[in-house]
Formats: C-alpha cells, sequence, structure tokens
C-alpha cells in the first residue's frame, strides 16, 4: 500500500496533497504541460520531415509535383477519417495510454518510412504516419482542459497548439540531415525520439475529467477576496495506480449525474456549439492555405532563388520557427488584455492576426529579393500565428468536460480537411502553369476569409463559455 501511494506520488500530474482550489492556476505544476508540448512537437517534426526532403526524394524517383502533392492530401484525408472516432474514444477512455500507444506507432512509421524501397512504399507509410497522429489530438486537447483551469488555458493550448504550426523544424532538420547524410537518414533518426516519447507519457497520469470545471463553477469569493475551500481530492483504489499489463485502453466513466450519448448523437451536439464550428471553420481556411503555401516554400526558394535545398529548408523552417514562438507570445499577451474588455475579446486578437498575417503573406510573396521575401514572411508568420493561443482556448471554453474529445476532434478533422488539399492545389496549378510562385496566390484569399469567419464567432462566445460552467455547476 506504502509503495503504491509512493509510485503515484512520482508520477507525473499528481494534483497537491491539500486538494485543488479555486485560485489555483497551476493545481498540477508544469509537468503535464511539458510532456504534451513533447508529444505535439515529435508529432510535428516527423510529419514535416517530407517537406525538408522533398526536392531529394523526387531526385531519387522522379515523381511530378502532382504526386508530390498528393502525399499529405492523402495523408490528410486519411487522418481526417479517424478524427471524429478518436474523440469519441478520448471522451471514453484513458487519454495517456491512448497517446502513449500512437506516439509509438509513429516511431514505427517514421522507420519505415526511412527503410522503404519504392515510391509505393513510403506513399503509405507517410498516409499511415498522419492517420495515428490524429488520434492523439483530441485526448490532448481535452487532457489539457482537466490539467489547467481558465487563467492558465490560453497559455498552455497556446504553446502546446503552437507545435501543430512548428513544422518548420521538421523541414529544418529534414533538409539539412537529407543534405549531409541522405533522405532517409532524416526519417532513421526520428524514430527515436518518437519511441522515448511514448515511454514518458505512458508515465503521464490520467486526471479527472470536468473537476476543473466543477470548482471554477462553483468557487464563491468572500468579502475579503478569499476563495472557498478546495475541493478535497478522492484518491483511487490502490489497484488503480498500476498502469494496465495488456489490453485496450481502461474505460473511464463519466463525471457523477452525467450520461454520454452514442456516436453521432454526441457528436451533433457538439456541432450546435456555433463558436466551436465558426473558429475551426476560419482556421480550417487559414490552414488550407498556409499548408499549401510553406510545403512548397523550400522548393520555390531553390527554384526562383536558386538556394540549396539545405539553405532554403533551413530559412524556411527558421522563419516558421521564429515567427510562430513570437506570435504566440504576443497573442497570450494581447489576448489577457482583450479578454473581458471586449465581448469575445480572445477571438478578436485572433481573427485580426489572421486576416493581417495572410495579407502581408502575399505581399511577400510579391518580393523578387529573398531579403525582402525572409523579412515579411517572419512579420507574416508572427501575426497569423497570434490566433492559436486565443482560438484554441476558446474552444476549450465553450465545449464541456465530457465532450472536450469530440470537440477538439472537430476541430482536428477540419483543419486536416483544410491541409489535405493546399499541397495538392498548389502542386496541381503549378504543374498546370508552369510557375509554382503562381500557383500559390490561389490560396491567399481564401486565408483572409478564414480571418473573418474567425471574427463572426465573437457574437456567441460569451454565452456558450457561461452555458458550459453552468452545466458544470448543476452536476
Amino acid at each position: 500500500m506504502v509503495k503504491a501511494v509512493a509510485r503515484e506520488r512520482r508520477k507525473l500530474g499528481s494534483p497537491p496533497r491539500g486538494g485543488i482550489t479555486a485560485t489555483d492556476p497551476n493545481p498540477y505544476g508544469w509537468g503535464p504541460f511539458i510532456v504534451l508540448f513533447i508529444v505535439g512537437m515529435v508529432d510535428r517534426i516527423e510529419a514535416n520531415l517530407m517537406s525538408g526532403v522533398l526536392p531529394l526524394v523526387q531526385a531519387e524517383w522522379g515523381f511530378s509535383d502532382t504526386a508530390a502533392g498528393s502525399i499529405p492530401t492523402a495523408a490528410a484525408l486519411a487522418a481526417a477519417a479517424v478524427a471524429l472516432p478518436a474523440g469519441y474514444l478520448a471522451d471514453r477512455y484513458s487519454r495517456t495510454r491512448i497517446i502513449a500507444v500512437v506516439v509509438l506507432c509513429w516511431a514505427l512509421a517514421t522507420l519505415g518510412s526511412g527503410l522503404a524501397t519504392g515510391f509505393a512504399a513510403f506513399y503509405v507509410m507517410r498516409v499511415l504516419l498522419a492517420a495515428g497522429e490524429n488520434i492523439d489530438n483530441p485526448a490532448v486537447g481535452s487532457l489539457l482542459a482537466d490539467f489547467y483551469p481558465a487563467a492558465t488555458r490560453m497559455q498552455v493550448y497556446g504553446w502546446t497548439r503552437m507545435t501543430t504550426y512548428l513544422g518548420g523544424v521538421g523541414t529544418l532538420l529534414g533538409g539539412v540531415i537529407g543534405q549531409a547524410f541522405g533522405w532517409r537518414a532524416a526519417f532513421l533518426l526520428m524514430a527515436i525520439p518518437g519511441a522515448l516519447t511514448a515511454i514518458l507519457v505512458w508515465r503521464l497520469r490520467e486526471p479527472e475529467r470536468g473537476q476543473i470545471d466543477k470548482i471554477m463553477a462553483t468557487a464563491t469569493v468572500g468579502a475579503d477576496g478569499a476563495a472557498v475551500p478546495a475541493v478535497p481530492r478522492q484518491a483511487p483504489p490502490p489497484g488503480a495506480l498500476e498502469p494496465p499489463q495488456a489490453g485496450p485502453p481502461q474505460a473511464d466513466p463519466a463525471p457523477i449525474g452525467t450520461v454520454k450519448p452514442p456516436f453521432w448523437p454526441q457528436v451533433r451536439q457538439v456541432l450546435a456549439t456555433r463558436t466551436l464550428v465558426l473558429v475551426a471553420l476560419g482556421v480550417m481556411i487559414l490552414t488550407l492555405g498556409l499548408g499549401g503555401v510553406y510545403f512548397w516554400l523550400p522548393s520555390l526558394m531553390v527554384r526562383d532563388f536558386g538556394m540549396a535545398t539545405g539553405v532554403a529548408s533551413s530559412i524556411s523552417g527558421g522563419v516558421t520557427i521564429v515567427g510562430v514562438l513570437s506570435g504566440t507570445v504576443i497573442g497570450s499577451a494581447l489576448g489577457k488584455r482583450a479578454h473581458g474588455r471586449y465581448p469575445g475579446g480572445r477571438l478578436l486578437v485572433g481573427g485580426s492576426g489572421i486576416t493581417i498575417g495572410s495579407t502581408l503573406l502575399g505581399a511577400a510573396l510579391l518580393m523578387d529579393s529573398p531579403v525582402a521575401l525572409v523579412i515579411l514572411l517572419l512579420f507574416a508568420v508572427t501575426i497569423s500565428s497570434t490566433a492559436i493561443p486565443t482560438c484554441t482556448a476558446c474552444i476549450a471554453d465553450v465545449v464541456g468536460a465530457g465532450s472536450r474529445g469530440v470537440g477538439f476532434a472537430v476541430l482536428q478533422f477540419l483543419l486536416t480537411i483544410g491541409a489535405a488539399f493546399g499541397p495538392l492545389i498548389v502542386g496541381m496549378a503549378s504543374d498546370a502553369s508552369g510557375s509554382l510562385l503562381v500557383a500559390m496566390y490561389a490560396l491567399i484569399v481564401p486565408m483572409v476569409v478564414g480571418g473573418l469567419v474567425v471574427l463572426a464567432s465573437r457574437g456567441s462566445y460569451e454565452r456558450e463559455a457561461a452555458r458550459v460552467l453552468d452545466e458544470a455547476r448543476d452536476h
């Protein structure tokens, strides 16, 4: 018994001994955030190695731009097919176990990419990798909301979700390693951190669903400004502390007083959340454009500016990394200021960032100088990235704890659909027009529209966020 309790205390994500208080912005510590951030980084690096080594792979197997653009399209469609079922599972089973198994599968698919002996086998590995990556996203989104209260969600969602847009790390590593050691080495090396990450996630403790929401909803503040006493933590039976040795993930019962509906009724219930649908649609349109432009950006630099593959991949990846990091920090600060001052204040920041950043990206592609191109690209990525923390945190606010897996699955489904067609549209337009630059411009206007759609979601945010807290209080 003593050893079991000691093991539990050593586990990442254990709550404080005295219980969770309504005023604690970080009751579980930063450990869960760090683990899930690493998951996101490994995910994006493995997914975006392809962009960095694409010129080398095309040189070896000689396939067209249309065939190259179809790889992320087919991969994204496979990922979209599993997104909603993945959200359904995340609302019912151990999310930490789901993520650990999926990350291990990523590592195996990445290894298979490096060992592929032909284009067909390589194509299949990339599709399987993408499908596996989409299974973990709803579980990660749901976990963060149960580890961190509203006061901290914008920061943790911003930094964790930021990894979705940090494909530049994979692009950079793919180009540099590929040029130095061959494109296969890039995939073989990345299988190692994938396996290590799976072990780390397996050690992460599964939090109680909805506990944070209930504490927030029932908290009262006295005349002296002090919060009510902490809600004591209910310790599970000692046997529940041991990770399962075999078999499928263990069922995670719904919070007391709630009944989880079947799959399609739950999906329809989540889709009735207007803020979620509009934000997801807006970000999906943005992703359509970014996926197409940034997938082909290293190739554009090689073709139009005569850069070496490693240099082009390093510049493209570096701009993405710096811009996303800067935009996430700026977006978190601006969102914190705007929240409460304006209706849907965080969405005002995110929607404006997408609109302005997309316009700047269109201007960047007009530049004849590589220096001017890089500078404007950096500004475009930074401003667009202010939407990462603001939009994602708002989704967690308007979907209840029992359906957050499906809620984030809806977001991921639409994002995946957007990502599916961007590279293919650019590849087909490039083959048809003979100009990769002209092909990229077909996606700029839709990106601006995506920002306007996010701005339109402000009207329903406050009402739907208040409803989530009311439901948590009632249960």
